[in-house]
This record gives C-alpha cells, structure tokens and sequence, in this order.
C-alpha cells in the first residue's frame, strides 16, 4: 500500500475503536510492518544541504539563547529586586518561566553536540556540550553515551534505555486500585517534572533494567564500557565544578538568591527534558518490539513528533516538532530540521506521526492511557493500554 504500509485486518477494525481516547480526539496506530522504504531512500528525499553542520550558524544560535540568558539574568538581578513587592510577586514567575524555557534551548545545543551535528570538529563538539550540560549540572559524557544507546535501540523493550514500559504483571499489586484516581496521577506527574530527570540520572528509574545497580555518575556502572570510563569521570569532574561555584555563591548571597536566581530555572529546564522525551516516546498509538520484531527503522519510526505551538517550537529549536527526523538523522543541525522533516513526510506517509494536542491535555491522556503493553497477538508487537 505504499509508503503507508500493511496493516492486517485485525488492525484496521480496530484503528477507530481502539484510537478514541478518553478526550474524545482520535487517532491512528503506527503501521507496524517493515516499512515499504530503506532509510537510504528516506535519506535521498532530503537536501543534501541539510545535512552541512555550521560552526558559523550553530554558534549564532548558542549565542542569541546565550545573550537571552544573560539579560534575564541581568533583570533577576537589577531590575526584579527593584520593583514594589507586589510586583515582584509577579515579575520572578515570568522570569523563572522565561529563564528555564531560553535555558532549555541551550541545553538542546548542548544535546545536539553529543550527536555531533554542532560543528564538522568533534573535540570541538565535546568541549561545547562538556561545558555547557556542565552548567546545567548534566553529566556530558555519561548522557552522551546513554542517549546513544537509546538512538539505537528505540522501541525495543529489551535494549532502549529511557521510559522503557512494563508488561501489566510487572506493576505494583496496587495499580488497579489508584490508577482511575487522579489525585494520584497529579502527583505522580509532578513527581516526574520535578525529580525525574535525577532520578534516572542517579538512580536509573525508568531506565533499562540492567542486573545490577546503573546510575549515570558512576564510572563503572553497567551502562558504559571500559573505553568510555575516562570521559564519564570528566563528566563527574564538570558537574562537581560548576556544583562547587554554586556553593560558593550560596555562602556569599544565600540558598534562597541561588534558587530564585538560578535554581527554579534550573528545575523549569529538567521538567521541560523529562516531559519532551516522554511524550515523544509515549502514545497509545506507538508500538513497541521485542526481539524476534523490532529492527532499527522500525524503532525509530516509533516515535511522536509534537507540535507545542510556534513560539516553544522556536525556543526549544525545533526538537518538538521535528523529533522523528532526529531519530532518523540525528546528525542534522536543527536549523536544517524543518525542511528535511518536511522532505521525508512524503515518503514516510502514515509511518509519520503528529500529534497536535495541546501539551497539558497530552500529559493528562498519557499518564492515563499509557500504563502498561500488552501484545494483541502471537507477534512481539506491544501496544499501550490501561485496563484491568
């Protein structure tokens, strides 16, 4: 059927049923067949332009969110502490939002320099995203490494290694009993922005069961090799720095200037992180594979492009809408993302997924769709579900 894919009938009758959610909205389960196409065939559709990195262009780009940053700060520290208190009351909000949003599109930057697509010199790359995933207090190396791995093996349940879902008999005994609560899910959900990202980084909850403990600070933890134990100490060594400057000015300003100045943004950036990689890796109409399905393209298709309106599109750099294409090609600057997503959606036909929900109603519908996999049949294909 082209390049939309083979479907059995068993899916077809249920593409309506199984797509209403409980908001009302439909949509259409990802083809699960091998796809009609090779990625050389994908990769032919795009400009061969697009994938040219530029130091020129990549480093305008850190250095307008760099300046953004800079002036922020400046009004955090002149301009906010001057208002009446009442209007302060007000003013450090928009700050902390307008900061943590600016200081994600840095840390996508800084992303982008562990896939190589900031510049055509590594060392160079490396020695950006060391310094700038240090500021934000994200181990480079170790992160680099990990999310590697997971760009290979996404949608494989045994080897992908973020927001791997569980089989329904994995969950807690308890599930059944608070899962319809939403007070509950609100928590959960909060939990997820605010401690989240350090929970995977520390304690690698969400992460890939390895057989013994993984955290992302350790050296010798059995996410990484021995080649790369080297680089995840210099990573320890750039957060432990720039951890050691924050003390620093804790003591001369106090732990209540650093969180308003620094540390809320901070927590803005980690929540934007959990959130945009969960919903790009979860939806009711995302498959996953065990091994005897899953393959690398496959894998990679499956995976949700998001549309979070024009300007967050724009300040997070297009990682949003533009995901499937990273996944595919995650070499190409995002300055080029656009136009190559938009070369690729013709070939890809329904194995291109967008989902235009607005972002909190997305949250909400996937924190209580998505709670498990279940395969339909005798195949090792897994789809999402809530029933019990």
């Amino acid at each position: 059927m082209g390049a939309g894919g083979r479907m059995t009938e068993k899916e077809r009758e249920k593409q309506e049923l199984l797509g209403r959610t409980g908001a009302g909205a439909v949509f259409q389960r990802s083809p699960t067949d091998k796809p009609p196409f090779t990625l050389g065939q994908i990769k032919m559709a795009i400009p061969p332009h697009c994938f040219q990195r530029s130091l020129v262009k990549s480093s305008s780009y850190l250095v307008h969110d760099l300046v953004i940053v800079a002036a922020l700060l400046y009004a955090a520290l002149v301009w906010i502490p001057a208002l009446p208190s009442m209007l302060q009351l007000g003013a450090w909000p928009l700050y902390w939002v307008a900061q943590g949003c600016v200081m994600f599109g840095v840390w996508v930057i800084a992303h982008e320099c562990g896939h190589h697509a900031f510049s055509d010199y590594p060392l160079l790359d490396d020695v950006v995203g060391l310094v700038l995933h240090s500021w934000l207090l994200v181990p480079y190396f170790s992160w680099k490494h990990s999310h590697r791995r997971h760009h290979s093996n996404t949608g494989s349940l045994e080897r992908d290694e973020v927001f791997v879902p569980r089989p329904k008999e994995a969950l807690p005994w308890y599930t059944p009993y608070i899962h319809d609560n939403p007070v509950v899910r609100v928590v959960l959900i909060v939990v997820q922005l605010t401690l989240g990202w350090y929970m995977y980084l520390s304690l690698n909850t969400w992460g890939r069961p390895y057989p013994r403990f993984a955290c992302h600070f350790d050296p010798y933890s059995p996410i990484y090799n021995d080649r790369e134990r080297a680089q995840i100490f210099i990573s320890d060594i750039g957060v432990l720095a720039v951890s050691f400057a924050m003390l620093k000015l804790v003591s001369t300003f106090g732990f209540w200037w650093m969180m308003r100045v620094y540390g809320v943004p901070l927590m803005i950036v980690n929540a934007w992180l959990v959130l945009v990689t969960y919903l790009h890796h979860t939806h009711p109409a995302l498959p996953h594979y065990d091994s005897t399905e899953w393959d690398w393209l496959r894998g990679a298709l499956a995976t949700m492009d998001r549309d979070y309106g024009i300007i967050l599109n724009r300040v997070f750099h297009n990682i949003t809408d533009t995901h499937i294409l990273h996944h595919l090609f995650s070499n190409i600057p995002h300055y080029h993302a656009m136009e190559a997503t938009k070369a690729i959606k013709p070939i890809l036909g329904e194995y291109y997924q967008i989902d235009r929900t607005p972002l909190a109603k997305a949250t909400w519908r996937e924190a209580k769709e998505c709670l498990y996999i279940e395969r339909e049949d005798s195949k090792g294909i897994f789809w999402y579900s809530n029933k019990f």
